[in-house]
């Protein structure tokens, strides 16, 4: 692998030639080559192979780098020739490797699976920028793009500017057992991608070389970094990770873009020339599930969620005092020079500061009692971190808006007094961070599955003696008596009888919410999602519950409820009922006030994952598609505005895949301003562990939700009739497609014994990355498994079947042969063509497919030892790979993966030299950790990590897996 790239050692004797080569391209024009823009990715891959090689030359000798290249170039043969005889001479190198040389191999091609991926965003950043110096017109997906399309389809001004004002965009952050980086890994990463992009600016030889060493430097500092943790991942670690993400990108970025968007909305429709038009609304806003997320978790409860909290605002008090600080050293203006508003004047006398130097300079003076009020705060809300002491004492604020208020006045005077120029960029930065983020950072959700909620109740409801058996009772019963109990006054609780320990804890868990409310603010905590819904009764379980803890109030003047109640729907028959009880839901008179108080806004989440597990890929997708449209229906009666919680994982079998195509997949309706979605395990470091690539993927989200909201409707009845045509074939492919997958996974004897041999499940399992179980229940059986290592596992596997099995056999079927076939293949055609949604679902598996990979797959399916299980199942898994690849090149007409999209189809393609080794020396451990088996002494922790390391390293490979 080292060799490989050592090859191009000379690049780094010339250090001039390269700066004007790397300058040259950064403003190329768009009609440049393909290999003229991806020369600076190549020459960056290039020095960090090298960088990395010479780090294992020094570090574990001569000898050891001679073996890494050996086995790269012995699995590069296996991958190009499908040469049995390199399979076999690859199979004995990787048997006769020592435990230290196994993990040795693993840890270089691990990291440099890291580092290319490093060099790949930085590639990303260049050609942004190369587009933005060459005058470029907007790309697709940015906010200019949308904005100019919108304009030439006559959409106005003032149409935008409303939009932005009542939308609500939040990506959420989740913690998932398939995260598997550490904190110290990113850091040091994050310091490479500082060091690589500081390589396109014009450098002298020192600063160069300098460069170069400190390059090489942090390589090595990864090299001797643990790559794994040796401890269970606990919930308050997953919540460290999380707020790195805040500290790198949002903080900073998500203001960032706000000033951005305005300057285009002003640009679109008042010329180059205008001035940005002020948006106030708070339209993208941060949510997290990490601390609130009890579902199948048993290490969150109250602590947690306090703990949570307190750590979010820690972070964000942290960022408004040291800017207030630097605020303090930048604004010296003095009134003997400019004068203020009487508004900034009396807020510098009420300041702490009393100081005759300052006397002048009132802006000073303000923030430094801004400072003081805000260290007060801090200290008020238990995020006391204040490295610099304030200047005297001060009281400290009511809220989050008070602060803004101030912040306000400054903007104010400097905008009335000849300061406009000073406003940007800190002030008004730390002024729209108040709005975004107030006291508490982000939003935190809440949620439990419905099964633990109808044992709290069933015992409330028992100890209260309003019913014996509760759970015993039929749906219509239950409503019933849950309706009953939200007209009573009185409470089932009685602090003087004693409740189970789940039940003492879920009641704990929505008491803290209230305290959290009432410390932080209503923003804080204002969501409560109920998994596993299935009934209306699993929905009134919630309103009960918050009655019971102070969180939903009945009086004279009408209903107050804190917690938004949102359901879960996430199996296929769940997705099938939701637009049934969302109806009936919203039709009980409790409810429909309840929603009135909420702005006749209700949220509702789809799950991807275990829509996926249960019936597949496309069935999945259709479902899901199909609930949308049924929700939007059953919503515009109601005259009751949705919005929609996408629980996407990473893996397109979870629901990934690029989220711009995906929101501007969703049915017409379905989004209208309002989308929420999650973002998960290893998708957050891949999206906004460096702060530009940051920007971008929320910029993506705004402009996805602003075309697919404002973009007007075709109103073409021959286009509504094809619509209708294309999903009438998509309801007879989705059934066929359900069988075949249900038939592999669920009807046939022997899959389980399969999946848990042929993949990695097992060593998953016993991975410390992150706090929740990887399965629901302690038993074998698909059902019981958690949706995220189930697709976790394929992927490492390389054969990602939640991704597109069932296509092959659904699309054969439904084409069949005779005098209709031809026709029905124009049909699918002309679905791929016109459909967004079926084109994206397409492109989607074009890019599973990409990664899958047979002959790799084939070495994990010879751990299964029963060899006519293997054979049988591992030949139908292949039968239906080549129908799939048939039926989608009859389709698309490309033969080749990813024909449009040569970029990402080339960035798999290098990956696979370094990805490959990483696969097969985790099967041969795999070998040495199943054949000692699991008695005590007996397992070898060396080829445990070794394992351990190779999932990280083909995880960081295929990028989009957890």
């Amino acid at each position: 692998m080292v060799l490989y790239f050592a090859r191009l050692q000379i690049l780094s004797c010339a250090p001039h030639s390269r700066i004007m080569h790397r300058a040259y391209t950064m403003v190329a024009s768009a009609a440049d080559t393909g290999a003229d823009k991806d020369a600076p990715l190549k020459e960056d891959i290039r020095l960090l192979g090298r960088l990395l090689g010479d780090v294992l030359r020094a570090q574990e000798g001569e000898d050891m780098y001679a073996v890494v290249e050996t086995i790269r170039q012995t699995a590069v043969r296996f991958r190009r020739e499908a040469d049995a005889g390199a399979a076999k001479e690859l199979d004995g190198m990787l048997k006769i490797l020592t435990r230290e040389q196994t993990i040795t191999v693993v840890r270089a091609f691990s990291y440099f699976s890291h580092l290319a991926n490093i060099a790949e965003d930085q590639h990303h950043i260049r050609r942004r920028r190369a587009h933005l110096l060459a005058g470029s017109r907007p790309q697709q997906g940015s906010v200019s793009f949308a904005l100019c399309k919108l304009a030439g389809a006559g959409v106005d001004e003032a149409t935008v500017t409303r939009f932005f004002r009542q939308a609500l965009i939040s990506p959420v952050l989740t913690a998932h057992p398939t995260e598997v980086q550490r904190k110290s890994i990113l850091d040091a990463e994050h310091d490479i991608a500082r060091l690589l992009a500081e390589r396109d600016r014009p450098l002298t030889p020192k600063e160069q070389a300098a460069n170069l060493h400190l390059l090489r430097s942090r390589v090595a500092t990864l090299w001797q970094t643990r790559m794994l943790r040796y401890s269970k991942l606990t919930v308050a670690d997953e919540i460290e990770n999380a707020l790195s993400y805040y500290r790198i990108t949002f903080l900073r970025e998500l203001p960032g873009l706000y000033d951005d968007i305005e300057a285009d909305i002003a640009a679109q429709y008042g010329g180059p020339d205008a001035p940005p038009s002020a948006i106030a609304a708070s339209y993208v806003q941060m949510g997290s599930w990490i601390g609130g997320d009890r579902d199948g978790n048993p290490n969150v409860n109250a602590a947690t969620m306090r703990h949570a909290l307190a750590r979010q605002a820690t972070t964000i008090l942290d960022f408004y005092l040291d800017e207030t600080h630097t605020l303090g050293a930048e604004l010296s203006v003095s009134t003997l020079m400019v004068r203020c508003t009487p508004a900034l004047q009396l807020l510098a006398d009420s300041s702490t500061d009393s100081s005759d130097h300052r006397s002048d300079e009132p802006y000073r003076r303000a923030l430094i009692g801004i400072y003081a009020r805000l260290a007060s705060t801090a200290r008020a809300l238990g995020a006391a971190n204040i490295l610099r002491q304030e200047v005297g004492h001060a009281e400290p604020y009511e809220n989050a808006a008070a602060f803004a208020a101030d912040l306000q006045i400054l903007i104010d005077s400097l905008n009335a007094n000849h300061g406009a120029m000073l406003v940007q960029p800190r002030l008004s930065t730390l002024k729209r961070a108040a709005d975004i983020f107030g006291f508490h950072l982000a939003s935190l959700d809440m949620r439990q599955s419905s099964d633990v909620h109808e044992r709290v109740l069933a015992e409330l409801f028992a100890k209260a003696g309003a019913a014996p058996a509760y759970a015993e009772l039929d749906e219509e019963a239950k409503v019933a008596l849950l309706l009953a109990e939200l007209g009573q006054p009185r409470l089932l609780y009685s602090p003087y009888i004693s409740y189970s320990a789940e039940t003492e804890s879920e009641l704990g868990v929505l008491r803290a919410a209230r305290e959290i409310r009432q410390r932080y603010g209503a923003r804080a905590v204002r969501n409560y999602i109920i998994s596993h819904t299935e009934t209306v009764s699993d929905l009134l379980e919630v309103l009960v519950l918050q009655q019971e803890t102070g969180m939903l109030r009945t009086t004279d003047q009408g209903s107050a409820l804190d917690l938004m109640v949102i359901p879960l729907f996430e199996t296929i028959p769940d997705l099938q009922r939701a637009a049934g009880i969302m109806q009936r839901l919203m039709a009980l008179p409790l409810v429909r006030r309840l929603v009135e108080a909420q702005g006749l806004e209700q949220e509702v989440m789809l799950g991807y994952s275990d829509s996926n597990k249960d019936g597949g890929f496309l069935t999945s997708n259709w479902e899901l598609y199909k609930a949308e449209l049924g929700l939007v229906q059953v919503f515009a009666q109601a005259g009751v505005k949705l919005r929609l919680f996408h629980g996407r994982g990473g893996t397109v079998g979870r629901g990934g895949g690029p989220s711009y195509e995906a929101i501007l997949a969703q049915p017409k309706g379905t989004v209208n301003g309002q989308i929420r979605l999650t973002e998960q395990g290893e998708i957050i470091a891949s999206k906004f562990s460096n702060a530009e690539i940051g920007r971008r993927n929320l910029e993506l989200l705004v402009a996805a939700t602003l075309e697919a909201s404002l973009m007007p409707p075709a109103a073409d009845d021959a286009q509504q009739g094809q619509l209708a045509g294309f999903e009438a074939v998509m309801a007879e492919i989705s059934e066929r497609a359900y069988r075949a997958y249900r038939d592999l996974v669920y009807d046939t004897p022997g899959f389980t014994d399969y999946f848990f041999a042929a993949t990695p499940i097992a060593e998953i399992a016993e991975l410390n990355l992150g706090s929740r179980p990887a399965s629901r229940k302690s038993t074998r059986r698909i059902e019981d498994l958690r949706a995220i290592p189930w697709g976790f596992s394929w992927g490492q596997c390389r054969l990602l079947l939640p991704g597109w099995y069932g296509f092959g056999s659904a699309i054969g079927g439904w084409i069949g042969e005779g005098d209709g076939a031809d026709a029905r293949l124009v049909q699918l055609r002309a679905m791929f063509q016109h459909w967004p949604f079926f084109a994206t679902l397409l492109s989607n598996m074009d890019m599973v497919l990409a990664k899958t990979d047979l002959a790799i797959a084939s070495r994990y399916s010879l751990l299964v030892q029963d060899a006519a299980l293997r054979e049988r199942i591992f030949k139908r898994i292949t039968a239906e790979h080549a129908a799939t690849l048939a039926c989608l090149e009859r389709i698309t007409g490309a033969s080749e993966r990813l024909a449009g999209n040569p970029l990402l189809a080339r960035s798999i393609q290098n990956r696979f030299a370094y990805l490959d080794p990483l696969n097969h020396l985790q099967v041969e451990l795999i070998k040495r950790h199943r054949s000692v088996g699991h008695e005590p002494g007996k397992v070898d922790e060396r080829v445990h990590r070794g394992i351990h390391l190779s999932i990280n390293g083909v995880a960081a490979g295929l990028r989009n897996t957890g």
